[in-house]
């Protein structure tokens, strides 16, 4: 018997926790969930899992351009994701500066910023000042939020989609 996507295996196994996720499948798992959240019209709650699953993408970036360029622990790294705080902390601190030896790359992270920035300050007026959002800016913050995603994880990960849960 199937379930969803899942074998019988997969559904009936214990999940793995959270914190023992790699960013892809944490970045995955997020995404389901703002599908279904979406799917509920639930907007706001889709927009700040939106921005959680871009932040998950950020990380991954940050600990690939580390692996690739030193050796630092990985406890380090840990360390200097939870310095950068959020979002525009990891691209103003992390991300921009480290693809700063690289100008396409540079400019892409530049383009890749404002639209963070765009899905970030939602968020944070969601969560922080409790606003609400309709259909429309939920689609277009979640639009913004799988552009940077996508074009982000790209650079490291060609292979990389995102799935959309069915409905």
């Amino acid at each position: 018997m199937a379930y969803g996507s899942q074998t019988e295996e997969e559904y009936m196994a214990p999940k793995k926790p959270y914190a023992e996720l790699t960013d892809l499948e944490k970045l995955e798992k997020q995404w389901r969930k703002l599908s279904g959240l979406h799917g509920r019209e639930e907007w706001s709650s889709a927009i700040v899992r939106a921005a959680t699953a871009a932040e998950v993408a950020a990380n991954f970036a940050i600990r690939r351009e580390f692996e690739a360029r030193s050796k630092l622990s990985v406890n380090f790294v840990n360390n200097l994701l939870r310095w950068a705080n959020g979002l525009a902390g990891k691209l103003d601190r992390l991300l921009v500066p480290l693809s700063e030896g690289s100008p396409k790359k540079h400019k892409k992270m530049k383009q890749l910023k404002a639209l963070a920035d765009k899905v970030n300050s939602k968020r944070n007026a969601i969560a922080h000042q409790g606003e609400f959002c309709n259909e429309s800016e939920a689609k277009e913050h979640i639009e913004c939020a799988r552009e940077f995603i996508t074009t982000l994880v790209g650079f490291y990960d060609q292979e990389f989609r995102l799935k959309e849960r069915k409905h």
